[in-house]
């Protein structure tokens, strides 16, 4: 990967959007053998992200899709409940469907995301996060009244992301998710930094 700062806006975001995406799939269910086919062979620069993708990578050629999803299946499903909690609420309060998940669900109706027929699941999850945060980056998002995409990350992201990527990285059943871990970790570092450099620009101009 490019480090952002030698890249054009419109490819910074693309590459922020594909970044999201991944994080978005992989946490909403576990790979298929076509899908770790194709992360194995992404190649990481030098950077603190790109070697964490290079580690995605040999986490994935190292793995398949049945032991994929037992770890999937371990770590959020569970016999009863998964290692993890990978709500805001959950990560903010230490409750499931608190205070996080209300806020989230008005920035939603303001942003007119509705919630699918049949989706039982409560909307402050980790992987829905991260599909919005990528539909902001490919300019899908943020031109009504809604919040922009820096008020979103602020809201509802960046007060508990990084810990969960953090437990994530170090959770007893993680192998293959360890590695996912650690790029979302360092992807989310990044979006705080320029979220935060962001602001302070426009508070000067």
């Amino acid at each position: 990967m490019t480090p952002a700062e030698h890249m054009p806006s419109d490819e910074v975001d693309r590459n922020r959007a594909e970044n999201w995406d991944v994080l978005a799939l992989l946490l909403s269910g576990a790979p298929s053998d076509q899908t770790l086919g194709l992360l194995a062979e992404v190649a990481g620069d030098e950077t603190a992200l790109g070697r964490a993708w290079r580690g995605l990578a040999q986490a994935a050629g190292d793995t398949d899709a049945a032991s994929a999803a037992r770890e999937f299946f371990d770590l959020f499903i569970g016999v009863g409940r998964g290692e993890l909690l990978p709500y805001a609420s959950f990560y903010i309060t230490g409750f499931l469907n608190e205070r996080p998940l209300a806020e989230l669900r008005g920035d939603l109706a303001r942003l007119g995301i509705a919630r699918q027929s049949g989706d039982h699941d409560p909307e402050d999850r980790i992987a829905l996060l991260c599909a919005i945060m990528a539909a902001y980056a490919r300019g899908d998002l943020g031109h009504g009244p809604g919040p922009s995409q820096g008020e979103f990350f602020a809201r509802h992201l960046a007060p508990w992301a990084a810990a969960f990527f953090e437990d994530l990285a170090n959770a007893p059943a993680a192998r293959f998710y360890a590695a996912l871990a650690r790029v979302g970790r360092e992807f989310i570092a990044i979006e705080t930094q320029g979220f935060a450099l962001a602001a302070q620009e426009r508070a000067i101009a």
